[in-house]
């Protein structure tokens, strides 16, 4: 398995933990407002969604590291979580917001063909 791969499926893990952070303890500070560019009154009405949501992206970087721990055997769990990743971040794309096309649906479709190859 190339070490690219797998560099950047670690990369897409973070960024998921990343995104937990943001949505389970961030989403009603300064900085989960300016990520999601909420005001304070929608970060107070949807904490508890926000944070059920950044479980959810806790999930899929678990799995992702679930699959580097594995090794070169894992290669279709690694496969699976991006894929995960990928239809999340196309979902997120078509109805919440273009920038997660970019900034979710784009890693996952990177490390995906570099699995592939």
């Amino acid at each position: 398995m190339s070490t690219v791969a797998n560099v950047v499926v670690l990369l897409v893990a973070l960024l998921h933990v990343y995104i937990l952070v943001l949505e389970m303890f961030l989403w009603d500070k300064p900085r989960g407002l300016k990520a999601f560019g909420l005001t304070p009154e929608f970060a107070a009405q949807t904490k508890v969604l926000a944070a059920n949501q950044g479980l959810y992206n806790g999930f899929l970087a678990a799995g992702l590291f679930w699959g580097l721990y594995l090794g070169d055997g894992a290669h279709s769990v690694k496969v699976f979580f991006l894929l995960c990743v990928l239809v999340a971040g196309l979902y997120g794309g078509a109805t919440a917001s273009k920038r997660i096309l970019f900034i979710q649906a784009l890693p996952a479709a990177i490390g995906l063909a570099l699995l592939a190859l």
